[in-house]
């Protein structure tokens, strides 16, 4: 199982695309899972305007009986793996072990407080192999941006649910990659001068 993380904007869902699509290329049958994307849809979505239907995964799914209902699984392609259940990813670890299904999944390490999914804190902990995605994010100050700020009317929040859906057209809520002094000290750079 290897695990891609990285913020907003790094190209996750884009190389998500990617694996799925080599690999089909080479006759290997997958599945490609996701859950939450911007699109409100079951698919997985790139912000370069790449797209692709995918698997809506619910909270409530067991993902070993997913791929036992197909004929043949050879790899999952799993986005925004950092909102799948705890349950979920130990799932995800026994289609590698005892099936032999290569898993790929990718997401964001930490939420908008810096805080780890609980998700990701356990792919941190199973993976074989985990990668920060090296395509550079900037904040607006010029310095690697690591961490997701949420905006709500303009300010940066601090409380709230840890998963709200925003960057959409229907959203009050945007999210804005950060520096980590930035995200500390919570400027976002609009009107600050700096």
């Amino acid at each position: 199982m290897k695990f891609y993380f990285g913020p907003m904007d790094c190209g996750k869902s884009t190389l998500a695309l990617q694996m799925n699509y080599n690999h089909g290329r080479q006759g290997r049958r997958g599945l490609v899972l996701t859950k939450h994307d911007r699109s409100g849809e079951p698919r997985v979505t790139s912000r370069i305007g790449l797209g692709l239907e995918a698997v809506e995964v619910v909270d409530s799914m067991d993902l070993v009986e997913l791929v036992r209902g197909h004929d043949r699984v050879d790899y999952l392609i799993c986005d925004e793996a950092c909102f799948y259940t705890v349950e979920q990813i130990e799932q995800l670890a026994d289609l590698v072990d005892g099936h032999g299904v290569d898993v790929y999944a990718f997401g964001l390490a930490s939420d908008f407080r810096s805080v780890l999914f609980p998700a990701a804190q356990r792919l941190f902990e199973l993976a074989d192999e985990v990668c920060r995605l090296q395509v550079e994010v900037l904040c607006w100050c010029g310095r690697p941006g690591l961490l997701n700020a949420r905006v709500v009317g303009g300010e940066m929040a601090r409380t709230g649910e840890q998963v709200v859906i925003g960057d959409t057209d229907a959203s009050p809520v945007r999210y804005q990659v950060l520096c980590r002094r930035h995200h500390r000290a919570g400027l976002l750079g609009e009107g600050t001068g700096v």
